[in-house]
């Protein structure tokens, strides 16, 4: 796991120690907000992926950020919020993503007893959310339900894919057919501070040039699952 994933699980769980609940409302104010800041972790997985490819080490994320929570009705149990975001997501996988000699990208799906020390592709993604949400939170009320949906827009300013094994390291962090723009729907349910998570990209992680050695498009997509926390 990288050093980069460390510190991020250390805020998130750093961050959870102030999670909703310990911040109590004012009793009476009817102009109260829900949940400004959140931070997540989930699981990673792929769907659509060529023949052969499979998951092979860590498959991870976490995601931070702020939304304005804007309630539209008199009760203030619906809102819209509106805000920005931080994720970062690895995905480990037998996918070998490198260069041939002309400077072209080669994806090769790697053999089964290839015993390689880790094989990953991994971005940043700055996104803005929007959600659509429901609670059954009062103004004196702390532990509540609720479900929201949502809509992503990001943009990956950074990613890179990491080979290792052995001696042999091969990175590669400008991936011409690695589609930048990322669109995802997300859904979190639960109640008080635990929450469950999910998350579909819209969009493939790679353009229709992307193509495996043996002529399989790579057009796989990104599910995430996991717990999302909330913070007034």
């Amino acid at each position: 796991m990288s050093k980069q994933f460390n510190f991020i699980l250390f805020i998130l769980f750093f961050a959870n120690t102030f999670a909703q609940d310990t911040i109590p409302k004012f009793i009476g104010d009817s102009l109260y907000r829900e949940d400004q800041f959140y931070i997540g972790l989930t699981y990673n997985l792929s769907s659509n992926i060529p023949n052969g490819v499979k998951p092979e080490g860590v498959s991870a994320g976490v995601n931070f950020g702020f939304l304005r929570d804007m309630p539209i009705n008199k009760r203030r149990s619906l809102a819209i919020a509106l805000g920005v975001g931080l994720t970062y997501d690895q995905y480990g996988q037998n996918l070998l993503i490198s260069e041939n000699e002309n400077g072209e990208t080669s994806f090769s799906i790697l053999e089964a007893n290839e015993n390689f020390k880790y094989n990953r592709l991994s971005m940043w993604v700055v996104e803005v959310p929007i959600e659509l949400r429901w609670r059954s939170s009062t103004p004196a009320t702390q532990k509540f339900w609720r479900v929201y949906a949502g809509f992503k827009a990001g943009y990956a300013f950074w990613h890179k894919s990491s080979y290792k094994n052995g001696s042999l390291k091969i990175t590669n962090s400008s991936i011409t057919e690695f589609e930048k723009l990322r669109l995802a729907t997300s859904i979190s349910v639960g109640y008080s501070k635990f929450n469950l998570f999910a998350q579909y990209n819209i969009n493939p992680f790679f353009n229709e040039n992307a193509i495996t050695q043996d002529g399989q498009k790579i057009n796989f997509n990104g599910i995430k699952l996991g717990l999302i926390f909330y913070i007034l």
